[in-house]
């Protein structure tokens, strides 16, 4: 029997419980309850509420060396359209689309571990349950500003992953996602009757000119070999009952991923560029919010090759290395206070395909082994490198 098989029940209770419960970013208030509650119930535990909702679990405190082990605990406001489970999610418009429930319930077990293995740990191991993880400016961010991290010698976290096969662990040196920007656009320009546009001053015609534009920035300025999009996801303008009027105004939003800080810099630049070249050619004006959002995932080369290793003595021929992840992920700042690894641990199956964020997205429990022995190897293992 694998360490895994002893607290396997407990960890798909805690997952189902966790995913009938979804709770927003920064307002996981019964989450972070259900987590201390838990947690104080170990006898070797010693609990430390960081933030109002962030949580971290420390055993053996003042041991060789300090490990974090990272979950983050929010979902998504996403009504759920699943009628195959009987724990689906019981709070209107909020879901776990994205795993997090997987996430906190595997490290909630090796927590479990942690407490029945005490004696037999060297290091202090900390399991840090984040908030806030899908809303910039990111809960992990709020937790590195506490100074608790400082002098950590490691800090580790993965993700499940419905894009990859059940079993494999992507594991990744240097950038393990993207940079993750946001915009948001208002083209002011001069409503009036559909029949006379010559009076007016189009805005839906020059958001239409602006989202095509857009689409040249990445094919004429970044190299096919660097990893970059834009997508433009809002466009709002007029009224459903208002079909023969040319409205005043049009709003707009988008995400900007990129992998490097020369990429996210110049697309910034073209992006106000192009924005401002069409509203004067056209007489309109227009107002930008642009928000720096999370960092890249820095994966430190020497620790990475430590944790493919270990990956591979728990399960050789499944470890594989795809191209850094494309979404945005704010396990970045802890980069900015210890060498850091972050994998991605396959999920992927059939009914078990639907991407991250979708309403139907759902997480093969039988991927939840992999990431519950990484977290143990993690922190028993761990030495100078």
């Amino acid at each position: 029997m694998s360490d895994y098989q002893q607290y396997e029940a407990r960890v798909i209770a805690y997952r189902r419980h966790l995913h009938q419960y979804p709770e927003p970013s920064f307002e996981e208030y019964e989450t972070a309850k259900y987590i201390r509650e838990i947690l104080h119930s170990m006898e070797h535990c010693e609990v430390i509420e960081l933030t109002e909702t962030g949580t971290v679990g420390v055993f053996n405190k003042g041991g060789r060396k300090k490990i974090g082990l990272r979950a983050d605990i929010d979902a998504l406001p996403i009504d759920e359209d699943r009628d195959d489970i009987a724990f689906v999610s019981q709070n209107e418009g909020l879901m776990h689309a994205c795993g997090h429930d997987g996430h906190t319930a595997i490290l909630l077990g090796a927590a479990h571990y942690f407490n029945d293995h005490y004696d037999e740990l060297d290091n202090e191991v900390h399991c840090i349950f984040q908030h806030a993880e899908e809303l910039i400016p990111g809960g992990a961010r709020e937790l590195v500003e506490t100074g608790y991290f400082e002098g950590f010698d490691f800090i580790y976290g993965h993700h499940l992953w419905a894009q990859l096969p059940l079993g494999l662990i992507d594991v990744k040196p240097g950038p393990a996602s993207a940079n993750s920007d946001i915009y948001a656009i208002e083209i002011q320009g001069k409503g009036g009757h559909a029949s006379r546009p010559e009076g007016c001053i189009d805005p839906v015609l020059i958001g239409s000119r602006f989202v095509e534009s857009l689409q040249s920035i990445v094919s004429r300025n970044i190299s096919p070999y660097d990893s970059a999009v834009v997508s433009n996801t809002l466009f709002q303008a007029g009224a459903i009952g208002s079909l023969n009027v040319i409205p005043d105004k049009v709003v707009l939003g988008g995400s900007v991923r990129t992998t490097t800080e020369e990429n996210r810099k110049l697309i910034k630049g073209k992006i106000e560029q192009h924005l401002k070249h069409i509203c004067e050619m056209h007489g309109a004006t227009f107002k930008m919010d642009y928000t720096i959002g999370y960092s890249a995932v820095y994966n430190e080369e020497k620790h990475t090759e430590w944790i493919k290793a270990l990956a591979e003595s728990l399960y050789p021929e499944r470890v594989i290395t795809d191209p850094p992840m494309m979404g945005g992920e704010d396990f970045s700042a802890f980069n900015q206070v210890a060498p850091c690894v972050y994998t991605f641990i396959g999920t992927g199956s059939t009914g078990f395909d639907y991407q991250h964020h979708h309403p139907k997205f759902g997480l093969n429990e039988d991927g939840f082994e992999a990431g519950f022995l990484m977290f143990i190897e993690v922190a028993t293992k761990y030495q100078d490198l």
